[in-house]
């Protein structure tokens, strides 16, 4: 079976290549290396990927690739509300219009898998959890672009789309923004983190878990298409607190300031439940405190900073 990723040099994208290929899948990628990464190189000598430099918005470049997939993964995104902010317009046509090409292009039995953002349930209070029948209200562009490319895609035969809790974990192409990786990186870097908001919660999942999930709902895409599906770690809804004194547990010396005065940009607080996605057969199974020690490991082979003396 023929997989097309675009956006396949990302963060995920580059662990979930690695997991395809694995499963015995032929590998695509597009990707305009916006960030000049190298993430990709180790899978160069397996005859079963090939990578083709170019935008996610190219209707004649997808047009030549689309045709020869059975899946179609669109990864091609500006992610997170701050990257969106900066970038309006290019969060739009990326986000949601690239989405809808794509779409366009590909016949109906062509599957497409969308991982896509839990950020669409936006400020509920906490307190009781968000199913996949929760009212959207996503209060970022990034969210707004996300749950309309969703929208899209499950008005349509053939579609199945993942939304992803927080990410956490190691990657070629590493993310320091995502909530669990900052707090971490600031334990081991600077050894202090100043948190506004600290009883605001989010859910969390692993990075190798969102590709096996992929893995999961291309074998098994029969009896899950037409629907979302929340994918989360079930022991990990947590308040930023929480997540804070997790990884002070393996860095004791890590000082945090819970501040009562002052406010978080990211105002989401939610708790969700992945109880459709076990349903489906598949639950997430990497912990949060061995996504704490993967991270501390990696960050020691960071060495010097390029514009630091220690």
């Amino acid at each position: 079976m023929k997989i097309l990723i675009t956006g396949g040099a990302g963060y995920l994208g580059s662990v979930l290549c690695e997991h395809l290929l694995l499963a015995g899948y032929h590998v695509t990628v597009i990707d305009n290396l916006l960030y000049r990464q190298h993430s990709l190189f180790h899978f160069c000598a397996n005859d079963h990927f090939e990578f083709v430099l170019g935008d996610a918005r190219d209707k004649t470049l997808l047009g030549n690739h689309v045709k020869n997939a059975d899946v179609l993964i669109p990864l091609a995104a500006i992610v997170g509300a701050p990257a969106c902010d900066c970038d309006p317009d290019m969060a739009q046509a990326v986000n949601l219009e690239a989405v809808q090409l794509l779409n366009r292009i590909r016949s109906p039995e062509q599957l497409i898998v969308f991982p896509t953002t839990n950020s669409g349930y936006g400020t509920k209070s906490g307190d009781s959890y968000c199913t996949e029948d929760t009212p959207l209200e996503p209060i970022s562009l990034y969210g707004r672009t996300k749950v309309q490319a969703e929208a899209e895609l499950l008005s349509t035969p053939n579609v199945i789309t993942l939304r992803l809790a927080t990410v956490f974990g190691m990657s070629p192409r590493m993310r320091m923004d995502l909530l669990v990786n900052n707090f971490t990186y600031a334990a081991f870097s600077s050894s202090y983190l100043v948190i506004f908001e600290k009883e605001f919660k989010r859910n969390f999942i692993h990075i190798r878990d969102v590709a096996a999930c992929v893995v999961h709902c291309i074998e098994n895409a029969q009896q899950m298409v037409g629907h979302s599906y929340n994918a989360g770690l079930d022991t990990a809804n947590l308040s930023k607190e929480e997540l804070a004194l997790k990884i002070k547990e393996q860095v004791p010396a890590f000082y945090l300031h819970f501040a009562p005065i002052g406010s978080d940009r990211d105002k989401r607080n939610y708790i969700v439940s992945s109880q459709r996605l076990a349903e489906a057969g598949f639950r997430a199974q990497r912990s949060l405190e061995g996504g704490i020690r993967e991270l501390l490991k990696g960050f020691r082979m960071l060495g010097r900073g390029e514009f630091g003396n220690v």
